[in-house]
């Protein structure tokens, strides 16, 4: 009786994965490309905007973040090509 039921519920898990990956999902994979697609078109539409006029110069500096490397750091190492 066990392994009637067993076979059973794994006969019915196939038809409800089967059914699921030929109708449901198919919805669900078709919304998630469409909001992406939503997405990109919005954020391409913000980056048109943004952009600058034609001729317009504009210089963004980054803050020094207070660490500075001297360039006496590391010993330069000749290379040679070994066969």
């Amino acid at each position: 009786m066990g392994l009637l039921r067993t076979i059973a519920i794994l006969i019915i898990i196939y038809y409800v994965g089967k059914l699921f990956t030929r109708y449901i999902a198919p919805i669900f994979l078709r919304n998630y490309v469409k909001k992406m697609t939503d997405q990109a078109r919005q954020n391409q539409n913000f980056q048109k905007e943004k952009s600058k006029k034609e001729g317009e110069v504009t210089v963004d500096s980054k803050p020094s973040s207070g660490k500075k490397v001297d360039k006496d750091v590391g010993d330069y190492v000749d290379f040679e090509e070994v066969e």
